[in-house]
C-alpha cells in the first residue's frame, strides 16, 4: 500500500515504520500480581528479615515533633544489615526535615512506608544546603521502595512563593519530594506522593528503575510540579500510574533512553512531555522512548516534545500509542521554539534534530482548533514523523493540523489530516531561514507555563 503511494521512497518509509516497531525499550517485566514481599505476613522469626522500625529509634509519629534524626538512625542501621526492612509504621505521621540517605547498602533492603512522611511547611525554615531536595536516596542498587504510605512535601507555601503564582516573587528552586539517584535495579511501588514543594519523584542518572501503582497527586494550578521526571537515566519502566499535577505528568530530558511508559492516567496537569531540551546552547540527546495505554484528562498538553532554539543533540526513536484524550488543549505537539523566559528568547538557526517519532491509535476530543502543531525549525526540520490511526475531534468538530517545516506522512485514518507534512520527496521548504510568526507566537505562549528544569 505504501509503495504505490509513495513510489521508491516508500522504501525508506519502510525502514522508519521497521526502527519505530522495533524500538530497544524495556520489556513489561513488571508483573504487579506477584508480591514483592508481603508485610502483612512479616514475622521476624520465619521471614529471614531484619525489621528496623523507625519508632525503635525514637519517632514520635504525631506529625509535630521533629523525627529526622530517628529516621538516620534507623537508616544506618538498615543499609548495614543484609535482608534489612525499613519500616515507617502505617497509622502515623512523621515529620521529617530535608535528609540524604546515603548508599551503598548490603543487599534486599526493603523500604516499607505505610505511614505519611510529611515536610517542613515553611520554606524560610528549610535548610539552604538541601535547595533541591527533600528526600534524596543515592548510590542504591537492589532496593524496593513499598507499602500504601504517603510521601507529603505540604508544598502550599512554596508555590504561593513562586514567581509563577506571582510575578513580582523572585524565581528560585524549590525541593523535589522523592529523589532517587545514582542508583540502579530500585523498585518503587504502591506509594503516594503528593504536594511536592515542586517536582515530586525525579529518577536521576539511574539504570533499571521500575515504578508501579504509584500514586502522585497535586492542585492544578501548584507550580512546576512535574509527577515523574527522568534525568540522564535508561532503563525505566513506569506502570500503572495515576498522575495529577499541575505541571508535565511525566517529564523525559537529556542523556535518557530506554524509557517505557505504560497504562498511564494523566489530569489535571501538562500531559507527557520529552523535554525540555537544549537550553542555553546546550545538548540534549533523548531516544528510545514508548508510551504504551494512556488515558489524558483536561490537560494542558498531550504528546509533547519541547526544545529550545540554539540547542543541539536529537530527538530519536518515540512511539506514542493507544492514547485516548478527553478535552486536551494541545493533543500532539512538537514545539522547537519552546521559551522558559520571562523576554523573548532570540532566533537561533541551531536546534535539537527530533526524528522518527510515530503517533498510533490516538483517539479523543480536544478544546483546541489545532489539533495536531509541527511547529520546527526551519534549519534543522522534523524529520520521519509518522501518523498512524489518528482521530481526533473537536467541540463543534472542527480541528485542523499545523506543520512548519515538518517532514513525515500518515496513513490509516488520519482526522484532522497531515496533509500539511512534507513528504519525503518534497523538501523545498526545508531549506528556509526565516520563521513564522504563528511558530514564534507558540513559543511565547508556552512561557506562560514555564518549568524550572534541573
Amino acid at each position: 500500500m505504501l509503495a504505490s503511494y509513495y513510489g521508491a521512497a516508500a522504501y525508506r518509509e519502510l525502514d522508519i515504520l521497521g526502527n519505530l516497531e522495533n524500538l530497544d525499550v524495556p520489556e513489561d517485566d513488571i508483573d504487579d500480581d506477584v508480591t514483592f514481599f508481603d508485610f502483612s505476613l512479616f514475622t521476624s522469626q520465619f521471614s529471614g528479615k531484619n525489621l528496623v522500625n523507625v519508632d525503635s529509634f525514637g519517632a514520635a509519629g504525631d506529625g509535630v515533633s521533629d523525627d529526622t534524626h530517628a529516621f538516620v538512625s534507623a537508616w544506618k542501621i538498615a543499609c548495614s544489615a543484609p535482608n534489612s526492612v525499613l519500616l515507617v509504621p502505617h497509622g502515623r505521621q512523621y515529620l521529617v526535615n530535608a535528609t540524604k540517605f546515603k548508599g551503598p547498602c548490603q543487599e534486599n533492603l526493603i523500604i516499607q512506608i505505610d505511614g505519611t512522611i510529611v515536610a517542613p511547611d515553611d520554606p524560610s525554615q528549610w535548610d539552604p544546603h538541601f535547595q533541591r531536595v527533600w528526600l534524596e536516596f543515592i548510590k542504591l542498587q537492589g532496593v524496593l521502595f513499598q507499602g500504601n504510605g504517603v510521601i507529603d512535601g505540604s508544598g502550599a507555601k512554596w508555590w504561593a512563593a513562586s514567581c509563577k503564582k506571582n510575578k513580582t516573587n523572585p524565581c528560585v528552586g524549590a525541593p523535589t519530594a522523592l529523589t532517587i539517584d545514582s542508583s540502579s535495579a530500585v523498585y518503587v511501588r504502591g506509594l503516594t506522593i503528593r504536594n511536592s514543594q515542586q517536582m515530586h519523584l525525579i529518577i536521576s542518572r539511574s539504570n533499571t528503575v521500575r515504578i508501579s501503582r504509584v500514586m502522585v497527586t497535586s492542585p492544578g494550578d501548584s507550580p512546576n510540579t512535574d509527577g515523574i521526571h527522568i534525568t540522564s537515566s535508561t532503563n525505566v519502566i513506569i506502570q500503572d500510574c495515576k498522575i495529577s499535577t499541575g505541571d508535565d505528568c511525566v517529564s523525559i530530558v537529556s542523556s535518557s533512553s530506554r524509557i517505557k511508559m505504560k497504562k498511564i492516567y494523566c489530569g489535571p496537569g501538562h500531559g507527557i512531555s520529552i523535554g525540555s531540551l537544549g537550553k542555553g546552547n546546550s545538548t540534549g540527546i533523548v531516544s528510545a522512548i514508548v508510551l504504551d495505554t494512556a488515558f489524558l484528562k483536561n490537560t494542558t498538553n498531550g504528546l509533547r516534545i519541547k526544545t529550545w532554539q540554539g540547542g543541539n543533540g536529537y530527538v530519536k526513536g518515540v512511539r506514542f500509542e493507544n492514547v485516548v484524550m478527553q478535552d486536551v488543549k494541545n493533543p500532539i505537539l512538537i514545539d522547537q521554539f519552546y521559551c522558559d523566559s520571562p523576554s523573548t528568547c532570540q532566533n537561533q538557526t541551531s536546534a535539537v534534530h527530533i526524528t522518527e517519532i510515530m503517533y498510533r491509535n490516538i483517539t479523543g476530543t480536544t478544546i483546541s482548533p489545532k489539533a495536531i502543531k509541527f511547529a520546527c525549525s526551519d534549519a534543522v526540520p522534523c524529520s520521519h514523523i509518522v501518523l498512524n490511526n489518528v482521530n481526533l475531534e473537536g467541540k463543534d468538530g472542527k480541528v485542523e493540523a499545523y506543520c512548519n517545516s515538518a517532514e513525515g506522512f500518515g496513513y490509516g485514518v488520519v482526522n484532522p489530516s497531515a496533509d500539511c507534512l512534507d513528504s519525503h520527496e518534497d523538501k523545498s521548504d526545508c531549506n528556509q531561514t526565516h520563521h513564522s510568526a504563528e511558530t514564534v507566537m507558540l513559543g511565547e505562549k508556552e512561557a506562560e507555563n514555564a518549568h524550572d528544569e534541573l
